[in-house]
């Protein structure tokens, strides 16, 4: 059974077997959690990154898919990228969003990992509620059959760890 954790803090300084990533689908950075994780992690992230565009992604990740490249100069093996949707009123997108961490899982049980730090998905400039993506990023997790250990998500403010609380509670 895997155990959720909860930290509060930046992903960019978790110990782990596989950060995850919140990435646009060009793979190459921006901002957020996506321009932190690159920035930390140097240049052999974009330098995979760049790679998978060249073969397989020449149009980019598509949304609700995972992959993943070295971590660079981060405290884990492995980066976990995922596009996860923009928050939409007219259109339900949750699927895409519950999609972002399956997929994170099972390319983390692919590679083998044990322990996974997710941020909270589409909650920032992506403009999903943050207790809704709580609420599918808790669901998802726990209904999602995986080998990895332990899921850590960690939660850049007192907002985001409280309603991941409330989830997990």
């Amino acid at each position: 059974m895997t155990t959720i954790r909860l930290a509060q803090g930046d992903i960019t300084r978790e110990t782990a077997d596989a950060v995850v990533n919140a990435a646009n689908s060009s793979l190459l950075g921006g901002g957020g959690v996506d321009g932190a994780i690159h920035r930390r992690g140097g240049p052999a992230i974009l330098a995979e990154c760049r790679d998978l565009r060249a073969s397989r992604y020449g149009k980019g990740l598509p949304t609700g898919q995972a992959v993943a490249t070295t971590a660079g100069n981060l405290d884990a093996r492995w980066v976990i990228h995922t596009v996860g949707p923009v928050w939409s009123a007219d259109e339900d997108r949750s699927d895409l969003l519950a999609s972002c961490y399956r997929e994170s899982l099972r390319v983390a049980d692919e590679l083998g990992a044990r322990t996974v730090a997710f941020p909270a998905i589409s909650t920032g400039v992506y403009g999903w509620p943050m207790d809704d993506g709580a609420r599918i990023a808790v669901e998802t997790v726990r209904d999602t059959p995986t080998s990895v250990e332990e899921v850590r998500f960690v939660l850049f403010d007192d907002r985001a760890y409280e309603a991941f609380a409330r989830h997990c509670g």
